[in-house]
């Protein structure tokens, strides 16, 4: 990296973090430091934990140009298409109820009745503390949805990924995964000690080449997908897959957390999509804190693979059951949603204006099939995290997602899309960005405009 000659020193170092943390400077890794002896003081000092200076010094950059903390900010009423934070409404982007569901009168009145009879909690582990009807009710309709034998539900939709990769897959053993993939499935692959090999995004040729070079040499094989990616809201090629799983011999798992709702016409999910049976995939997961309004995840496939799960992944074992309440409410969520498909209509064609208006202004919303997740891709950490502030002060909720959660270039917006989104909204937030955007683009570097500001 090319250091700065500029005399002030602090305001080089300055200039030089913001370009590599929040600019667009290098994403090498920084030179390894010394180790401390055990034992030391500062050892023991979470302040001295990797990434905390770091993380400090990226708020101190943010607080010298003015921008507030996006992040952790609080909401004085429900998730859905309008918020109010500090007493003021904003139209909101930033949350994952897609069909509206969120607070519905149904939903609510099964939560009431599963609290009446059964409290708030499950007490235990369901193998401590046993079943109660919620728990095999909502596994049961799951598992039709998807035509599969079983269903195993979670507390945790993070951990549901975790448990069951960790469970499944061990040393010997390879996981293929996109490029893309979640944090969660990436950190069950870890667990297991199996090889783990990426393929580029969507790239079925990718894939089968590993496969090709690859497969022979471990003993079980899993392929991991997601149904629609939600940092870029499009969505894979199942049939592909399926077709080079067979061809292989290996499982193939689809975390459908942001598809069920939102692909296929009644919200299916990506075998709907795809036009595919949804038998042909060995492992459906998902989670119930997008579309079915609560919190948590599952597990859907063959009755052998939801009884070892059941009997083997600690997730699942060592974990509280999910909460009564939770159980009915997103029960009685997948059944508003295959009784409403207007509401998945709606979503689409809100979802299919937001795009085509950002499409016209110049906007770049990457490879979105303009479903419910649509970035605004920006390019620019620090460039996105001020886009998203000015927002803010235009009555717009919109979280900005930038480097490492995504590689500094492709620093973005990212605009969760629901049903009850009015198109007044859409037009008005699209005119605000590209006004915006034109702004700060107009203003020159943001790295000179903090120089300035703290000298």
């Amino acid at each position: 990296m090319t250091q700065s000659t500029r005399p002030d020193g602090g305001r080089a170092a300055l200039a030089g973090f913001v370009t590599n943390r929040l600019g667009r400077g290098s994403t090498r890794p920084a030179p390894a430091r010394a180790q401390p002896k055990t034992g030391e003081p500062d050892v023991q000092d979470f302040e001295s934990l990797p990434g905390y200076k770091e993380l400090k010094l990226q708020r101190s950059a943010a607080e010298l140009i003015g921008l507030g903390n996006p992040f952790f900010r609080v909401h004085e009423t429900r998730a859905g298409a309008t918020t109010r934070i500090d007493g003021r409404s904003f139209t909101n982007f930033s949350s994952y109820d897609y069909l509206g569901l969120n607070g519905h009168p149904r939903i609510n009145e099964a939560a009431r009745t599963a609290i009446d009879a059964f409290g708030t909690s499950a007490s235990a582990s369901r193998i401590v503390a046993g079943e109660r009807p919620g728990h095999l009710s909502l596994e049961k309709a799951l598992a039709s949805h998807y035509g599969t034998e079983a269903c195993v539900v979670m507390v945790s939709g993070h951990a549901t990924n975790v448990t069951t990769i960790g469970a499944l897959m061990e040393p010997g053993d390879v996981i293929f995964h996109d490029a893309l993939i979640h944090n969660s499935v990436v950190t069950g692959a870890q667990l297991s000690g199996a090889q783990r090999r990426s393929f580029a995004h969507n790239d079925l040729d990718a894939l089968e080449s590993l496969l090709a070079a690859t497969r022979h040499e471990h003993r079980r094989a899993l392929i991991v997908i997601e149904g629609l990616y939600s940092m870029d809201g499009d969505a894979p090629d199942l049939a592909g897959f399926v077709a080079l799983k067979e061809r292989y011999n290996a499982w193939l798992m689809v975390d459908d957390a942001h598809g069920l709702g939102v692909l296929g016409p009644t919200g299916a999910g990506l075998f709907e999509h795809c036009g595919v049976d949804p038998t042909a995939v060995d492992i459906w997961m998902g989670t119930f804190s997008k579309t079915l309004s609560t919190c948590g995840g599952y597990i859907c496939g063959a009755g052998a693979l939801i009884e070892y799960l059941k009997c083997t992944a600690g997730g699942f074992l060592y974990s509280v059951g999910m909460s009564p309440p939770l159980a009915a409410a997103a029960e009685a969520a997948l059944e508003v949603m295959h009784a409403e498909p207007e509401r998945v209509e709606r979503l689409r064609q809100n979802g299919n204006m937001f795009l085509a208006l950002a499409r016209k202004v110049g906007l770049d919303t990457g490879t979105s099939l303009g479903l419910a997740v649509i970035p605004v891709i920006v390019g620019d950490s620090l460039k996105s995290v001020t886009l998203s502030d000015r927002l803010f002060k235009r009555g717009i909720n919109v979280q900005p997602i930038i480097h490492p959660a995504v590689p500094e270039r492709a620093s973005r917006l990212r605009f969760f899309m629901t049903s009850e989104h009015t198109p007044d909204q859409i037009r008005e937030t699209v005119t605000a960005v590209a006004e915006e955007l034109r702004e700060i683009e107009k203003g020159g570097s943001l790295i000179e405009q903090l120089l300035a500001k703290r000298g």
